[in-house]
Formats: C-alpha cells, sequence, structure tokens
C-alpha cells in the first residue's frame, strides 16, 4: 500500500509512528511543512522537517515532542553571554549540529529537498520525507503591537515568543503563490493509494502545504481521510484555536472538516466526545483520538486506514 500523509510538527509526528506501526509493510512518503521555517543566527532552521526526521528515527525528546533527546545549551548560553538573539527560539547543541550541516549544503548549492534525504541518511525514518516545496517559504502573522502598531512578524515570534497570545490580524505563507512543489511531491500523490491528513494545525501545517500550486489539486484527485485535531471544540495541543479564529473558522471539528471542503477530504474521523457530527459529502466517525500512548496512537492510524480503504472500493 502507498501512502502520502501531510504533516506538521508534533501531532503529524507522532501520527506517523503510529501509522507505521499500524501498516508495517506501506510505502508511506511523508510530505513536510515548511512554512514554519526560519533563518536563526545564520543558519537555516527546519522545525516540522526535523521533528518528523527525529521522531521517527529515535532522536527526539519525548517528553516535550521537539528538539533532540539528551540535550544541552551550552551554545545557546553562550550566544546569550555575547548578548545575541533571539533568547526565546532555544536552539541545543545536538539540535546546532543538524541547521549547520543544513545551511552548508544550501549554501553549496544542494536544494532543501536533497538535503532532507541526505539529513535522514544518517536518522533513518523509515518514510520518504520530503520539504513540500524547495522554494523559501515563511509564513507570517500581522499584529497590533501596542508600540509600533499593526505589524508582520514572522510565525515563530507569534507561536513560541507570545504563545500567540497577540490575537492574528492574518496568517500569510509568503512565497507560496510562486513555489513549486519539491521533486516528488506530485508524483508521491498520483501514485498514493490514500492521502492522510494527521492531526496536524490545519491552518499553518496542512493548509501551508496546500497552499503551494498544485498540491491542492493532485491531493483532491486521491482518497482522502483526515484526523481531525480539535476534541471537543479544543486543540488536542497547541495554539491551532488561535490559526482557526484568525482565518474565521470556528474551532470544531466540523468546521474544520469544512473548511477543507467535501471537495479535498472523503473521510473524517473525530473525538468520540464529539460523535453526532456531520459534515455535507464527507463520512464522519468517531472513535477516542487521543494520542496518550503508542498503542492508542497506532489505532487511531488503524482506523484512519480503514475508513480509507472502504471509501475506496
Amino acid at each position: 500500500m502507498r501512502i502520502v500523509a501531510l504533516a506538521g510538527g508534533i501531532g503529524g509526528a507522532r501520527f506517523l509512528r503510529g501509522l507505521q506501526a499500524a501498516a508495517p509493510e506501506a510505502d508511506i512518503t511523508v510530505i513536510g511543512n515548511t512554512g514554519d521555517d526560519i533563518s536563526l543566527f545564520g543558519l537555516r532552521v527546519c522545525p516540522d522537517l526535523d521533528t518528523v526526521m527525529y521522531t521517527l528515527g529515535g532522536g527526539i525528546n519525548e517528553e516535550q515532542g521537539w528538539g533532540r533527546a539528551d540535550e544541552t545549551f551550552t551554545v545557546k548560553q553562550e550566544l546569550a553571554a555575547y548578548g545575541v538573539g533571539p533568547s526565546w527560539f532555544g536552539l541545543g547543541d545536538r539540535d546546532f549540529a543538524t541547521h549547520i550541516v543544513r545551511t552548508q549544503m544550501l549554501e553549496a548549492g544542494y536544494k532543501l529537498s536533497a538535503v532532507t534525504e541526505a539529513l535522514c541518511d544518517r536518522w533513518k525514518p523509515g518514510v520518504r520525507l520530503i520539504p513540500m516545496t524547495d522554494d523559501q517559504v515563511e509564513t507570517h502573522v500581522v499584529v497590533d503591537d501596542p508600540e509600533h502598531g499593526r505589524r508582520a512578524i514572522h510565525f515563530q515570534e507569534w507561536w513560541v515568543k507570545l504563545r500567540a497570545s497577540v490575537p492574528a490580524q492574518a496568517i500569510t505563507a509568503i512565497g507560496a503563490p510562486d513555489a513549486k512543489p519539491a521533486p516528488g511531491v506530485l508524483k508521491a500523490i498520483e501514485a498514493a493509494d490514500v492521502v492522510l491528513f494527521p492531526p496536524s494545525n490545519p491552518v499553518v501545517s496542512i493548509g501551508t502545504i496546500l497552499s503551494v500550486p498544485g498540491v491542492r489539486a493532485a491531493v483532491a484527485a486521491k482518497t482522502v481521510v483526515g484526523v481531525s485535531p480539535i476534541i471537543g471544540d479544543a486543540p488536542v495541543r497547541g495554539m491551532a484555536d488561535a490559526c482557526l479564529t484568525a482565518i474565521g473558522v470556528e474551532t470544531s471539528a466540523r468546521a474544520v472538516a469544512e473548511h477543507y471542503g467535501a471537495d479535498l477530504i472523503d473521510g473524517w474521523l473525530v473525538d468520540e466526545a464529539d460523535a453526532g457530527v456531520t459534515v455535507e459529502g464527507v463520512e464522519v466517525r468517531s472513535r477516542p483520538l487521543l494520542m496518550s500512548d503508542p498503542e492508542a496512537t497506532e489505532a487511531i492510524a488503524a482506523a484512519a486506514l480503514d475508513l480509507a480503504r472502504e471509501l475506496a472500493q
């Protein structure tokens, strides 16, 4: 079975680990969000790609869901001693090595997709991980700053530093309209038996991937099953509600499915707390969706695959 999954960071990565357990013989291609990418200290950082790579490769900090296990922060402390910022984005010493290698390869002329493949040679995540595009796309958020008025800031500043506490007036993936899908993205989708949407952020993760020209149309032609990132009108984790509010979408499992649209998704898994939700044109099933442990996560992925197989018949 050939599966394509569109994935953001922590939720997507953990779902993918469950998917590997649920379908050990499947050929899985992961199209990773790069809208969260940012340049820090002269290095190119790709948080979502790295979270997937570390999680599936056995190097993730399991407690926080991002960054490396057994991490130290000597470089961060030394940068702070020099007064070099930003101090709010915590890169660890082990993590720095990944960004150094990536930046060196990019500066040598390699495309991000080739760099990602080279990094995965070390981690062996068991999936083919492809960035959504080789072109630079960065998500920016428009906020009303009490001191400077309305201005745009990088998504990471809004998400990590401000914890989405300042309402977003707009969220824009800069560069996305002119980006091209990375090599292999459209071919993988076209060859897929099913496309899955993990419980990743529908606005700044999966939504950003779908904003790359050609990707949404390719996905819409396939059997698509999504897993709701909303349980009982609240995000499973993170501040997805702040993102949904910014684009005028209610924070509910039903509203997120309607945001994707029946022209895009065929099946939708919601939590038992949302049993009874209906979405016109979409097959909705309810089951426990909390990824509380590996077994629960595997069961969620298996349910998504079962629904996809049923709808594909």
